[in-house]
């Protein structure tokens, strides 16, 4: 049995939370807000992310992120990819020294356009052999009714990949050891974009051979990027690529897909905000990967599209226009 810490009480690592605590371990989640903390402690709920999924009694929560992290095993990191910087760096002097730090987040940085990995090297000192990836299809709402699903734990030290792996493992999740943390991070991450740009497809009203397009087209931009980042070409073809691409491009439960969906049905992405409460993770990101794939001269034009929506004000029936009226050439370039 290890002792856990889940930095970070959403939807992912509450669901996260539970599969260490089935997986036989005592867990402690951080969650920002006391009352969050305390509902999840007390009545072995989170209120206000999966609410209707009981957690484990090895499961407790506090808001003292000191508290959480004292004599932590494995720390896992599920804070938005956007305040992970801020958060570690008050944090990481309270990391206990030689536990694995896992990062279930799925972005890049804006600004300086590094991977969590990178972000966690840097903010938390922590060394590349300790840092941790865990990607791949996890819908939560899924996660959480235990249904049977699998991902990949990545990290560039096979032995802490398979640490963490052990402690994750139960009857219903399956986690694959990898060394490709760079290939793992980057799928995670375009993702988010690719099911941005299927939503708004599905919200104009075009068909699976449309988003079948799109999704196929959104892999060989991942996979283009991810060349050119020294990425394992193999990742892209696995879970943590075509398989959570899969999930989050095409399902009802991914909040980047109906995000785009009610952008294809007309609305800005002010109101879709103001509708949902919610930030889908590709449109805080997609700005960083299309910068990280112009510093690295990666064509990503689908990637390219969903900035102009998102941040220019371009109609996702123009960004359609757009790409179907560019070159043709060989599908293999």
């Amino acid at each position: 049995m290890s002792r856990c810490a889940v930095m970070g009480a959403g939807s992912w690592g509450t669901a996260f939370a539970m599969i260490l605590a089935d997986a036989g371990n005592e867990v402690t989640m951080w969650a920002r807000r006391p009352e969050q903390a305390a509902a999840i402690r007390d009545q072995h709920r989170n209120p206000d992310y999966l609410p209707q999924l009981e957690l484990p009694t090895a499961v407790t929560a506090t808001a003292d992120a000191r508290e959480a992290l004292d004599g932590a095993d494995v720390v896992v990191l599920a804070v938005p990819s956007q305040h992970l910087r801020e958060n570690l760096s008050a944090w990481r002097h309270d990391v206990p020294q030689g536990a694995p730090v896992v990062s279930l987040m799925k972005g890049v940085e804006l600004g300086t356009t590094q991977r969590m990995s990178q972000v966690i090297h840097e903010a938390g000192h922590i060394a590349p052999e300790r840092v941790v990836v865990v990607s791949g299809p996890n819908l939560a709402p899924e996660i959480a009714e235990r249904q049977p699903a699998a991902s990949v734990v990545a990290c560039v030290d096979h032995d802490t990949a398979d640490r963490v792996a052990h402690a994750c493992a139960t009857s219903y999740f399956r986690p694959y050891t990898g060394t490709d943390v760079v290939g793992t991070e980057l799928g995670g991450a375009v993702k988010n974009v690719i099911a941005l740009a299927v939503g708004m497809a599905a919200g104009m009203g075009f068909g699976d051979n449309t988003k079948a397009t799109i999704v196929t087209r959104g892999l060989a931009e991942t996979a283009r990027l991810g060349e050119a980042l020294g990425a394992d070409p193999a990742t892209f073809a696995g879970l943590a690529g075509v398989g959570d691409l899969i999930a989050t491009c095409l399902s009802p439960l991914s909040r980047n897909r109906t995000f785009g969906e009610n952008l294809g049905r007309g609305m800005s992405v002010d109101e879709v905000i103001a509708t949902t409460r919610q930030t889908a993770e590709g449109v805080k990101s997609c700005q960083s990967i299309l910068d990280l794939a112009y510093a690295n001269g990666v064509d990503m034009p689908i990637t390219e599209g969903v900035v102009a929506v998102v941040h220019h004000g371009l109609s996702p029936q123009e960004m359609g226009r757009r790409l179907l009226s560019r070159a043709r050439k060989p599908e293999a370039d």
